[in-house]
């Protein structure tokens, strides 16, 4: 329990999980490649360092939260990265939504390094990160997972084992890709129905008890009705992750129509300006095309 933490990637869920870690009387250090976002944490009371090498000095138990692939690749694998700086024995978890093949290969990596790899991506809010209360999905070698296991704890009471590294990214991206639909169609129907003349909040009132209501319907459109499109998981985000799914069909030699006609629909919202916007404000991409009700 008296391991040090350093987190590389310090954005909404790293520094909401840094928050909650420091909160839990651990000794954390984050890392972010964006210096105007480490200055604004310093200011906040974080303890920043100003390179991979420098968070991870005297650090036995490593966190990275990064946004895609590309990140993940030049953080563990480049020069200056976790795989040429991390001390033998050195715990890492890896909590981003990233494919599993770049998840192997920094584990492969790491592994020949000394280095212990925790595949371990997150579900959940950065309020959520901050609260403790993430979903949690682990991979790897299960005495990894067993050591990794009070730092998981704090950052969720809920998570479980998928099997081998990688295994946890293919289910964080087939639960995404489940989520990014989920939204898309509420949005669609919600939109229809208040364009064809019943009231937002009395619709939300039936939706939210009958059987088309989802986990993030529940979650996100009383925030939407309001006009609230604030960030808990962005529109690009959702985006990649579909992105990663289509992806995964190709590799695995599945077709996924679903996914990607789901992903163009999220393209366009990004297209029409909602970059940076929560997820849910595919609702008001909606809202924009209803015409007068029927």
């Amino acid at each position: 329990m008296s391991e040090k933490v350093a987190i590389i990637g310090m954005g909404q869920m790293g520094s909401g999980m840094a928050g909650r870690l420091r909160e839990s009387n651990r000794d954390v250090v984050g890392y972010d490649v964006n210096a105007d976002q480490r200055a604004r944490l310093t200011k906040d009371g974080f303890r920043m360092a100003s390179s991979i090498a420098e968070a991870l000095s005297g650090r036995g138990i490593v966190l990275t939260s990064l946004p895609d692939p590309k990140a993940v690749t030049e953080a563990w694998l480049g020069a200056n990265g976790i795989v040429a700086h991390a001390a033998k024995g050195t715990l890492c978890i890896e909590l981003s939504t990233i494919d599993p093949q770049t998840m192997r290969q920094a584990a492969e990596a790491a592994a020949a390094k000394g280095i212990a790899v925790v595949d371990c991506p997150v579900s959940g809010s950065p309020n959520e990160a901050r609260a403790g209360k993430l979903i949690l999905i682990a991979g790897g070698d299960k005495a990894d997972v067993t050591r990794a296991e009070p730092i998981l704890k704090l950052l969720g009471n809920n998570w479980k084992y998928t099997g081998p590294v990688g295994t946890a990214k293919v289910v964080k991206i087939v639960n995404n890709m489940m989520s990014m639909g989920n939204v898309l169609v509420a949005a669609e129907a919600f939109a229809l129905g208040v364009a064809a003349g019943v009231e937002p909040d009395k619709l939300y009132d039936v939706l939210s008890v009958s059987g088309g209501r989802s986990h993030h319907f529940t979650k996100r459109f009383p925030n939407a009705i309001k006009g609230d499109f604030s960030p808990g998981f962005k529109m690009e985000l959702g985006e990649k992750d579909l992105a990663l799914a289509v992806e995964l069909g190709r590799m695995t030699r599945m077709p996924t129509p679903s996914a990607s006609a789901t992903r163009e629909l999220y393209a366009l919202a990004l297209a029409e300006g909602f970059r940076g916007q929560d997820i849910v404000a595919l609702l008001k991409m909606y809202q924009n095309w209803a015409k007068p009700a029927i």
